[in-house]
């Protein structure tokens, strides 16, 4: 296993090189953060000398390396707009979108493997049918439209809920405040989570469930919880952890528009203000930070399909 998770480190370095080469070479071609600063007062010299500090008068192969150079430096450079380094643009960041995702899938995965289960156990009944119809409709709503209808139910009809940041200006910022801010968008990314994974889990259950092996422990008399819970969902999980492990990056892009339209403090929000802003260095540091979540959640599924099922050898 040691052996396998370094040569999977080792081949994950050029991957990353060219995702990140693909990413400068798209973010390039969108056009120069100089195009941004343009008014009425700017003047040509102002705008070299201002293309010669940043490097941007350099070919677009050159800066790359440069911005390379640096990142093995640990240095991922320095906001167009704020100025700030961009590994603390994005250190700041981090923590609430971590929050965010982290309380939305184990909130998905409570509400869907059981449900996945359950569907799976009555499977062809009116409650099966009925289950897999909330998931579709889970999975086919966007979140953006799910999320401006909680906002009109719960905070504009209702007053229940807050709509926007991650505390009440001026109150006291503590866990309960923070709980009520984090209510709806973690209930809309998931509702997107439960709906992708009920269907994965029922079928993965379905399957199990009409091996030989499970028929005999139930032949044994063993009881249905033990039978569904110790000798069908183990068996179950592998194509469950791969389902799981593909949801963590598909996270980020989610969280995106979620965290823009709860103002939520999270990467979401300063990668589309970068984006706006063309402030190149976030986006490459938020592109980058996002590559290297991708590649660590296909080593860590890797890693459980052993840990799940031990005859698995790498």
């Amino acid at each position: 296993m040691l052996k396998y998770t370094i040569k999977r480190i080792l081949i994950a370095i050029p991957v990353l090189i060219g995702i990140t080469i693909l990413d400068y070479a798209i973010m390039s071609l969108a056009g120069s953060p100089l195009e941004m600063m343009i008014g009425p007062k700017t003047s040509e010299a102002a705008l070299e000398a201002r293309a010669i500090r940043l490097g941007l008068d350099k070919p677009f192969y050159v800066q790359y390396f440069v911005w390379l150079m640096n990142v093995l430096r640990g240095n991922l450079g320095y906001s167009v707009k704020s100025y700030q380094p961009v590994s603390e643009i994005i250190g700041n960041h981090l923590g609430p979108t971590l929050l965010l995702m982290g309380t939305s899938l184990l909130l998905g995965l409570a509400i869907a493997i059981p449900i996945g289960i359950y569907s799976a156990v009555h499977r062809y009944t009116r409650r099966d049918y009925a289950l897999v119809t909330i998931s579709f409709f889970g999975t086919s709503v966007p979140s953006f439209f799910l999320a401006l209808i909680f906002i009109y139910l719960f905070t504009v009809r209702l007053g229940w809920l807050p709509s926007s940041g991650i505390r009440t200006a001026g109150g006291d910022g503590g866990i309960a405040d923070l709980i009520w801010h984090l209510i709806m968008p973690v209930l809309i990314l998931a509702i997107s989570v439960a709906g992708s994974n009920i269907r994965y889990v029922r079928g993965a259950v379905l399957e199990i469930l009409q091996k030989d092996y499970v028929r005999t422990a139930k032949s044994k008399g063993i009881g249905r919880f033990l039978v569904i819970n110790k000798h069908a969902l183990r068996n179950a999980l592998i194509p469950i952890v791969t389902v799981i492990g593909m949801q963590i990056p598909t996270l980020f892009g989610g969280a995106v528009i979620i965290e823009q339209i709860f103002s939520w403090p999270g990467l979401g929000l300063i990668t589309m203000n970068a984006i706006t802003g063309r402030d190149y260095p976030v986006i490459m540091g938020v592109a980058l930070l996002t590559a290297i979540v991708v590649l660590l959640s296909n080593l860590l599924t890797d890693i459980i399909y052993a840990l799940v099922d031990p005859t698995i050898k790498y």
